[in-house]
C-alpha cells in the first residue's frame, strides 16, 4: 500500500508540472536555447533570425548527451553558441547558425582568456563557461 502512494504522488507531481509546462507558466522553463515571445516563437535576439525557426528540443537534458561534432552541425544551437559568445564581448560573426573559421577563433579567445587549453573547438568546459548544455 505504501509503494502504491508514492507511485501515485510522483504520477501527480509529473501531471503537474507537465500541466504547467503546456499552460506556460513562467516557472517551467521550456525552452533549452532561447525564450518564447508572447505568440511562442522562438527568438535569440531582439529581431527575429532565421534559425529562430530551426527545429529545437523542449529541453536543455537533450543537448547534454550530444556530442561536440552533432553539435555544430545544429544550427540552432550554433546560434546560441553565437549569440552567447556575443553577449560576453567575443566577436562571432553574423549569428547565422553556422559553426565556421568567426566562430572557432571566438572559442579560442574565450579559451585563453578563462585559462584553457587553446584549441578552437567546442568542448564541454567552453559550454560551461557560456552556460549551454
Amino acid at each position: 500500500m505504501r509503494n502504491f502512494r508514492a507511485g501515485s504522488l510522483v504520477l501527480v507531481a509529473w501531471l503537474a508540472v507537465s500541466t504547467a509546462a503546456s499552460a506556460g507558466y513562467p516557472f517551467v522553463y521550456r525552452d533549452g536555447l532561447a525564450p518564447r515571445d508572447e505568440w511562442g516563437k522562438l527568438h535569440q535576439s531582439r529581431t527575429v533570425l532565421p534559425t529562430d525557426f530551426e527545429p529545437r528540443p523542449s529541453v536543455r537534458f537533450h543537448y547534454y548527451f550530444k556530442g561536440a561534432r552533432t553539435l555544430q552541425n545544429d544550427p540552432a544551437y550554433v546560434a546560441a553558441l553565437q549569440t552567447a559568445l556575443q553577449r560576453l564581448g567575443y566577436s562571432c560573426g553574423e549569428i547565422d547558425g553556422v559553426y565556421g573559421d568567426e566562430t572557432s577563433s571566438a572559442i579560442a579567445r574565450l579559451q585563453k582568456n578563462h585559462g584553457m587549453r587553446v584549441t578552437g573547438n567546442l568542448s564541454v568546459a567552453v559550454r560551461r563557461v557560456l552556460y549551454l548544455p
